[in-house]
């Protein structure tokens, strides 16, 4: 099936990732930190923490690090208590937006988000009003030039939703969220390492944006993934930059 170009925007993404390496460190610390408070610091009872822990090793954060925050979490170190929340909101031409934070100070995290929509050209909206449009699923991307045919093949055959060839080449393996791990695993074992993994809510439709409003709706982003609690930031405007 074909689909929307998403190489750039994934590429701008892990720039951005890149160049702030500290700040995805403290995200990934705080997702290790609930995953581990929620279910254990077992590895092979807590599929969040896993993947939590996969996440650590892709941003190259030590392995002490990892240990600390499930220590921390679990009770044998005293720290503080990350909640999750999510805020949902719309973008220059009503494009949709999810930001996913966790946080000791819901007042603060609140008045930040909303901060930051008002200034660039969003809209706050209330609980509902825009997760409708998204799907919680598990997604695996692989970079252009990776065999779609074997990637079809092992994916479906682990039983994959879908699989999506977008224009720029790029593969997408969709997968229920509770067959994401063992998905995951089928294809690495067959060495088909995705460039993405990840769960995520991903949009069912998407919003064309092109010239000044592709780069309003871009630095919208940029500013809510640069709050200091937000986690993760979900959208379905597709971005011609």
């Amino acid at each position: 099936m074909a689909g929307h170009s998403k190489w750039a925007n994934i590429q701008h993404r892990k720039g951005r990732q890149d160049e702030k390496r500290q700040r995805v460190w403290t995200r990934v610390m705080r997702e290790i930190m609930v995953a581990a408070r929620m279910g254990g610091g077992d590895l092979g009872t807590n599929p969040r923490l896993r993947l939590a822990v996969d996440k650590a090793k892709a941003a190259n954060m030590p392995g002490e690090n990892v240990k600390y925050g499930i220590a921390k979490a679990t009770g044998s170190l005293e720290g503080v208590h990350y909640e999750e929340v999510r805020y949902e909101g719309y973008g220059i031409g009503g494009a949709a937006i999810i930001v996913d934070c966790m946080t000791d100070n819901k007042v603060r995290t609140v008045a930040e988000v909303r901060h930051a929509f008002s200034k660039h050209g969003g809209n706050m909206g209330t609980e509902g009003s825009v997760a409708f449009q998204f799907k919680h699923c598990g997604q695996l991307i692989y970079a252009p030039g990776v065999s779609e045919d074997k990637v079809m093949e092992l994916a479906l055959d682990a039983g994959a939703d879908d699989v999506i060839t977008d224009e720029d080449g790029a593969i997408e393996v969709l997968t229920p969220y509770a067959d994401f791990e063992k998905i995951k695993n089928a294809l690495e074992a067959a060495g088909l390492v995705a460039e993405v993994a990840e769960v995520t809510m991903r949009a069912e439709n998407s919003i064309e944006l092109s010239g000044d409003d592709a780069q309003k709706m871009q630095k919208l982003l940029d500013i809510l993934e640069d709050l200091d609690d937000t986690q993760a930031v979900f959208h379905n405007a597709a971005l011609s930059l």
